[in-house]
Order: C-alpha cells, then sequence, then structure tokens
C-alpha cells in the first residue's frame, strides 16, 4: 500500500534510474528543508529587527505585505531563504527534465497507443493559440509551461509537470496528485449527497490530476477536462486511459469553449485562476455561467484571498508572486471574486466561499488506524486559511446558476 509520500506510478510517468530518483529526491529534501527550517526564521527576524528598522526609516510601523516586504528585501535571512527557495525550484524541475528527456520517444509512443485505445475523446484543433499570460513566461518556474512542443504529438511537459508537481507539494497532493479534485469531491459527497450531475467541465486541467476523482465518483457523467496546452492534454488523456477511466479532454480556453449553453451541471477548477490575467477572470466566470444548466454549480478551488489572512502571511505567500514566474498570484487574491460571480451572472445570495478538508489528511488517518470517526474528525475540524501541511484545506469559491424556477419567480 502506498503512503501519502510515494507517488503512484501508471503506463506514462517517465520512469527514474536510481541516479535520477537520488537527485529528485534531493530536490524534495532541499525544499523540505527550506520549508521546515529556514521558514520559520522569518518571523523572529522581522519582528526582531526588520519592522524596527522599517519604524525608523518610516516614522511608522510596517502595516501591509507590502511595507513587510519594502523592509525585508534588505535582511541577508530573507535574501538567503529566497535565493535557496528559487534554487530549489530550478533543481526540481531541472531533476525531472533527466528522466523525460531520456524516454520521450518511448513515452510519446506510449501515449499515443492508449489515446488510441481509450472510447473517450481527444481534441487538439489545429491553429490553437494559448493566450499570453500562458506563453510569456515559464509558469512557476517549469521549462516549456505548459505549451511547449518539441516534436509532433509531443507529451514532455505533461510528464514533466506530473512528475515535477509530486515533488513540488512533497507528497501532500496524495500518490495521484489528486488532492484538490479528490478533495472537493469529499465535499461535495458531504454537503450535497443528492446533487448527480450528468455533466461535468474542469477547466484548466494540465494532466487531469483533479479531474479523473469525478469520474470516479459520478462515473455515469460525461466528464471532459480542458487546457490551454496541447501536450498536458495529451498527456492527461492518455495517463486517464492508463489509469482505467475514459474521460474526455480538449485544448480549450477556459475564457471562450466551443461547448453549447447550458451543456455542464457541474463546472469546476483546480488553482487555474491565478494563473490567468485580471482581463481573464471576469471571462472565465461568465463563460462557467453560460456553459451550466439552471441549477448547476461552479466551484473554483485554489488558494484563499489575502483579505483572509494576516499581512505576514500574505508577505510569505506573496513570495511566489516574485520569484516563482507567478505574476498574478497575488492580484488575484486582491480581487473581489464574489463580486466577480455576481456580476457573471449568479445570485450573490449564492456565492461563498467554504474549505474543502484536504483529502490527503483523511488519507494519512487511515495510518492511525483507519475508522470513519477518524475520518470525520479531520473532515470536520477548523482549518487556518493559507494552511498548507501538516493540515489543512482548499480554498473553493462556489455559486449555484438559478433554477428555471427561480428564475420565473
Amino acid at each position: 500500500m502506498l503512503n501519502t509520500f510515494q507517488q503512484a506510478s501508471h503506463p506514462v510517468l517517465p520512469k527514474a534510474t536510481a541516479d535520477e530518483h537520488a537527485r529528485q529526491e534531493f530536490a524534495k529534501s532541499f525544499k523540505g528543508f527550506i520549508q521546515s527550517s529556514l521558514l520559520p526564521g522569518l518571523f523572529p527576524v522581522f519582528h526582531g529587527r526588520v519592522s524596527k528598522t522599517f519604524e525608523k526609516a518610516h516614522g511608522r510601523p510596517p502595516q501591509d505585505r507590502r511595507d513587510i516586504r519594502t523592509g525585508m528585501v534588505d535582511d541577508l535571512y530573507f535574501q538567503h531563504y529566497a535565493a535557496a527557495n528559487r534554487i530549489a525550484q530550478e533543481l526540481l524541475w531541472e531533476s525531472v527534465n533527466v528522466s523525460v528527456d531520456r524516454q520521450l520517444p518511448a513515452l510519446n509512443a506510449k501515449a499515443a497507443e492508449l489515446s488510441a485505445a481509450s472510447k473517450a475523446q481527444l481534441v487538439i484543433p489545429e491553429g490553437f493559440e494559448p493566450p499570453r499570460y500562458v506563453t510569456a513566461l515559464d509558469i512557476h518556474c517549469m521549462p516549456g509551461g505548459y505549451c511547449s512542443e518539441v516534436c509532433e504529438c509531443d507529451i514532455s511537459v505533461g510528464a514533466l509537470y506530473d512528475r515535477g508537481v509530486f515533488l513540488y507539494a512533497m507528497g501532500y497532493t496524495g500518490p495521484d496528485n489528486d488532492d484538490m479534485g479528490r478533495s472537493v469531491v469529499n465535499y461535495l459527497k458531504r454537503r450535497m449527497p443528492d446533487f448527480q450531475p450528468r455533466r461535468i467541465l474542469d477547466m484548466g486541467c494540465t494532466v487531469g490530476h483533479s479531474t479523473l476523482p469525478y469520474k470516479e465518483l459520478f462515473p455515469e457523467a460525461e466528464v471532459w477536462g480542458i487546457d490551454v496546452g496541447g501536450p498536458v492534454v495529451r498527456y492527461a488523456h492518455a495517463r486517464a486511459a492508463g489509469m482505467g477511466l475514459e474521460v474526455n479532454f480538449a485544448q480549450m480556453n477556459a475564457e471562450e469553449t466551443t461547448f453549447p449553453d447550458g451543456h455542464f451541471d457541474l463546472v469546476v477548477s483546480h488553482i487555474l485562476l491565478h494563473e490567468t490575467s485580471g482581463k481573464a477572470m471576469p471571462k472565465i466566470f461568465g463563460e462557467a455561467h453560460r456553459l451550466l444548466a439552471p441549477g448547476g454549480l461552479m466551484i473554483h478551488a485554489d488558494l484563499p484571498p489575502f483579505d483572509l489572512m494576516d499581512p505576514f502571511t500574505q508577505f510569505i505567500l506573496d513570495n511566489e508572486t516574485w520569484y516563482n514566474n507567478e505574476p498574478f498570484w497575488g492580484a488575484m487574491r486582491d480581487m473581489d471574486q464574489i463580486d466577480l460571480a455576481e456580476r457573471a451572472g449568479f445570485d450573490r445570495a449564492t456565492v461563498k466561499f467554504d474549505t474543502a478538508p484536504m483529502a490527503v489528511m483523511e488519507f494519512a488517518a487511515a495510518a492511525e488506524g483507519y475508522s470513519q470517526e477518524a475520518s470525520e474528525a479531520v473532515a470536520e475540524r477548523e482549518f487556518t486559511a493559507g494552511e498548507f501541511a501538516p493540515g489543512g484545506g482548499w480554498e473553493v469559491l462556489i455559486a449555484r446558476k438559478a433554477d428555471a424556477q427561480a428564475k420565473a419567480a
């Protein structure tokens, strides 16, 4: 039985040699050291010397995350932390790239074989142009981003993302990297046991990590995953087939899809919004509203808005904006998403933020002797916004499209 810190294998996951595995484990361990040993030192550094220096220079204490950054960027401890964090991120991708490059022809061939044998659709339109906010830089420093292709029928960046994200999360997204999707699925099972969607759309699905749990919960449903990256969509289709699930995937922009009005009962996304833009987000909300049938649900799982956390936590998380090629990370968290949903057509009374407890923590509870009570205790505990591990939950924005009866009223 796998524990949460071992990635489950499947036919298109790149396999590491002993040396490659050692490099990958080093990159993951280095990241773990930064999180467990260097990160905790930032708070006493700030309160012990940086805040005093800031107040002396500005005549007032630091008030928000921007003030905290202004003071911290000149501190040697923070500089050491930020540099190590960036280096760890680059090492992580590079350690996986070696495995992908060595096996790429075989991986491409295996993916094509699996996709050809699947009954599920794979749609890669000719001439598709991904949005600039995805192609202008390598998001989270992943070489090639989501869209680069080095040969025909290429799946290389999909393979890189699959293994790299597992190392990035240090195992906290579960053996199948599917914790976000599985957490939302568990949320639906508990909170809306009578909800039975016939068609489900996962926007910005990358390699389908979060898409597959929906097919497992609703096996009779027509499930689609869409993403602007062709290689990640190819990989997603082959990965699903290799795991025994028939899920449709398409290269498509969540801002403007080709599906008809009211086609879906459930539209979801997982860590999509912070990788888009201020112009794209209102379009994505509007497209979700258009695609939903009356009474359908929109659920976006991402990280919490900044107004749900203290300024120092905001500063820590906003480092992704500055040092990890995530330019929209901070700006997205400052946006009024409830207002965006209302302007997209959702009744404001139906829009809310909630927390979907991390499924992996329930899985981990099994190590102590699984019981229904233990699982529920983990699922129902109160979590702090922004908490990731060793316990936590995903922030979900939920909105329901008015049903026909409500519209008539």
